[in-house]
């Protein structure tokens, strides 16, 4: 039979090609494989849980806020005659940062001591007519209710003086308010008010003229969940750690730019319900700023003491399997047998895991391998080691 006038030149092609290849595989399968039990068992690194004292940390968001912060408003009023302090700079307690015209209030004082020593004079005169008073009813040249009239004059005249002496100190205070000195020491902001300007003082709608800031220590406020509290307030209870509200317990910071949590301050506050609306408590720490890097307004990354410090075991989050919820890792048990070791991770140290239940100090886990173990199975262990990162704690 003539193939060619059958099929179409390409269908012989097509059948040539699908019989070479069936022809390969049938020659493929005569070739004797080795048996599967015959292969080597795996060989997988193994090494026993670092052991370190840990201490936990637990994070949270804060911005930090001026230990002292106070607006300079004027308690009298008049025109501000002068500014005595750079814009931005640093002042201290006590240093003089503005002059309100003193002119009108100099005035009245100088006018209330004058009051001072007609009353004095007054005092004298009554003085002396009570001291004659006294020798001429003695003599029965007065009568008693002249007498009593001489007294009440006397009393008169000491209750005014005492009433100017009251009016010069208030004259005296407005005068000194006049020149107005910082409260604190910190860093004053722009002023509001420029010299020449009217300003108004009291104590209801005076004139703000700038406002100051503390910078060394500093605060920082952040807030912590419900369950951070029921935490910390369970391990008050239990005395593994004592609760901030009655502890400096230890805080560190760390500034957006910055990798490590470089700057030391201790709890000073705790408030005392949680807020409605956040389901949140509101916490306080103080911290030393010195070279007064930390600027009010700031947003840093806050570490409170969490717990600790306690003895735990450490491995490589590598060696951690995760099916579903469950976290397991490989050890490597009698006879090289591989078995599945169900753990509960705690937090990151040093980067590596803590773990906090599951493991025993002598355990080999599997650390590198892992695809290539199942529970088991046989494998070649090789020893190796766990080393903690440089990274930071956390």
């Amino acid at each position: 039979m003539n193939l060619q006038r059958i099929l179409p030149k390409n269908g012989i092609k097509i059948w040539l090609a699908i019989g070479l290849t069936m022809l390969l595989v049938a020659c493929d399968q005569s070739q004797p494989q080795q048996p599967m039990d015959d292969m080597p068992p795996p060989q997988v690194t193994v090494a026993t849980p670092l052991a370190m004292e840990v201490t936990d940390w637990d994070e949270f968001t804060g911005r930090l806020y001026a230990v002292e912060s106070v607006e300079i408003r004027p308690r009298v009023s008049g025109y501000l005659q002068s500014i005595h302090f750079e814009e931005g700079s640093l002042v201290n307690k006590g240093d003089l940062l503005y002059v309100i015209d003193p002119r009108p209030y100099q005035a009245v004082l100088d006018q209330v001591r004058a009051d001072v020593t007609r009353a004095k004079a007054s005092l004298d005169l009554a003085e002396n007519d009570l001291a004659r008073a006294e020798r001429l009813y003695k003599s029965h040249a007065i009568s008693e209710e002249e007498l009593d009239s001489r007294n009440k004059q006397m009393r008169i005249a000491v209750a005014s003086l005492d009433a100017a002496k009251a009016t010069v100190k208030e004259a005296e205070l407005d005068v000194e308010f006049t020149h107005i000195r910082s409260p604190i020491t910190g860093r004053i902001s722009r002023t509001r008010i420029t010299a020449g300007n009217l300003v108004t003082g009291g104590d209801f709608e005076s004139t703000l003229l700038t406002n100051i800031v503390s910078l060394d220590p500093i605060h920082v406020y952040f807030t912590a969940d419900e369950q951070n509290v029921l935490h910390y307030t369970r391990m008050d209870m239990a005395g593994e750690r004592q609760s901030s509200r009655i502890t400096p317990n230890p805080v560190l910071l760390r500034l957006a730019d910055e990798e490590d949590y470089l700057h030391k301050g201790q709890m000073d506050f705790v408030d005392n319900q949680i807020d409605l609306a956040t389901g949140t408590m509101r916490a306080r720490a103080v911290v030393d700023n010195p070279e007064f890097l930390l600027v009010p307004g700031m947003f840093a990354d806050v570490r409170l003491l969490g717990e600790g410090p306690y003895d735990a075991l450490l491995i490589p989050d590598s060696a951690i399997n995760i099916d579903q919820t469950i976290r397991f890792v490989f050890v490597v048990g009698e006879n090289n047998t591989v078995e599945r070791r169900q753990i509960k991770p705690g937090r990151k140290f040093k980067g590596l895991r803590v773990i906090r239940d599951g493991l025993n100090p002598d355990d080999q886990v599997i650390i590198n391998g892992i695809q290539r173990a199942r529970a088991g199975m046989q494998v070649t262990p090789e020893t190796g080691t766990i080393e903690i990162s440089s990274e930071p704690q956390g």
